[in-house]
């Protein structure tokens, strides 16, 4: 498989539509659209160090709980269950992009930094959009007063026993890494870090 060209579509500051032209493994010339964060997109520039945005997982230390957080989503027109997140803004370290973020969404402080993974993907098929997963420790009190206007975010504080709950109910609208956590938090009580 071979990339030909690539055109932007749209000219937005956070997202843009691209379409790649691309050879397949028998040689014929397809499309495929796909959005970016970037530009040029991963795919023509090679940076795949760097992830576009951080999705944090915190655990309360004086709570001895997961933090989750209940956010409207425009594109579900629902609340989703997640977990704090946001992007990497220029010239910023993934770990005072986590701090910023974790203050932002709930008002909680990062005392500790546990794990950062690699730059992962969750929808390549639609996106070259990375984030790394940081494992963090916290303190505070939560609190809305960093939100932006565009945020309606409720953080939660989640034993095992909620988390399974949580896990359990089909009705609730769930990304997929927060899902994952939970439901291994839920069945083992433990953090992977």
């Amino acid at each position: 498989m071979k990339i030909e060209f690539i055109k932007k579509i749209t000219d937005y500051i956070h997202l843009n539509m691209f379409e790649i032209t691309y050879s397949d493994t028998k040689g014929h010339e397809k499309i495929w659209s796909f959005a970016s964060r970037n530009d040029p997109p991963k795919c023509m520039s090679g940076d795949f160090e760097t992830p576009d945005a951080v999705v944090i997982v915190p655990y309360h230390k004086d709570k001895k709980q997961l933090v989750i957080i209940k956010e409207f989503r425009v594109p579900l027109g629902d609340y989703q269950y997640g977990f704090p997140a946001g992007l990497v803004d220029d010239g910023e370290s993934v770990e005072a992009s986590v701090e910023r973020e974790l203050m932002e969404e709930t008002g909680l402080m990062v005392t500790r930094i546990k794990k950062i993974s690699p730059p992962i993907y969750s929808s390549s098929g639609m996106t070259d959009e990375s984030i790394a997963m940081v494992y963090v420790e916290c303190l505070g009190e939560a609190s809305k007063e960093g939100n932006t206007s565009s945020e309606d975010i409720e953080t939660l504080f989640v034993s095992p026993d909620d988390a399974r709950a949580l896990c359990g109910n089909a009705q609730i609208k769930f990304d997929v890494k927060t899902w994952l956590v939970l439901s291994t938090y839920g069945e083992t009580g433990k953090i992977d870090w």
